[in-house]
């Protein structure tokens, strides 16, 4: 039975509220196409996901899916994850003022835009798992969860409590993020980092629903 190693850690009340959730994971790429493999393999199949890439060689070391050169991210993925829903477009900030968030019981951020990782944050936190930079990185073993305001040793991160502090934002909502001191000048990446996230976001995400 597919799902017979889960229900036996989780049991059957809890695996059924899993089943239950609805999550929107909002970009694919290295970050989240692991998470959607986490969340998926572990029962949790009812996922939007939304993103506008198309697979690049360059994403070959980082990101499910991508063997799949030239094609649409979401639409190869739902190919892979039979019932979920892909959304393909843009993510800015028009989108954000008009998509419909309500219909989730969780938002996992793993995309690309700092400000509309920041405006989703003022209008969706109770709901949101943000992943901040995972580039640059080789340790997977210093990722971490916490409040938004307790993150440290990420650029990004610092970046965005600058810009909701000066929009006098002071809500909670949790984020991953690594302080590891961050190599090299430009942005290279390691699966085992960018996929470690990925499964961070899953954890914390499982986590979140059984506690509810």
């Amino acid at each position: 039975m597919r799902y017979s190693r889960c229900r036996h850690l989780f049991g059957e009340e809890a695996f059924a509220r899993l089943q239950q959730a609805r999550i929107l994971i909002l970009g694919v790429g290295g970050v989240g196409s692991y998470a959607l493999d986490c969340l998926y393999r572990t029962g949790i199949t009812q996922i939007t996901i939304v993103d506008h890439d198309t697979y690049e060689i360059t994403n070959q070391n980082r990101q499910i899916g991508s063997e799949a050169l030239g094609a649409s991210k979401v639409h190869t993925l739902a190919e892979r994850y039979p019932g979920i829903i892909p959304v393909e477009v843009q993510m800015d900030m028009a989108w954000v003022e008009t998509f419909d968030f309500e219909p989730y019981d969780l938002i996992l951020d793993a995309a690309d835009t700092t400000r509309v990782k920041i405006e989703i944050a003022k209008r969706h936190y109770k709901k949101l798992i943000m992943s901040l930079g995972s580039v640059k990185r080789t340790d997977p073993t210093q990722i971490q969860t916490a409040s938004i305001w307790k993150s440290h040793g990420d650029a990004l991160a610092r970046k965005i409590r600058n810009e909701l502090k000066r929009a006098r934002f002071d809500r909670n909502f949790t984020v991953v993020f690594s302080p590891e001191t961050t190599k090299g000048e430009r942005k290279g990446s390691f699966v085992g980092v960018t996929g470690a996230f990925g499964l961070t976001l899953c954890s914390e995400a499982v986590r979140r629903i059984l506690e509810k």
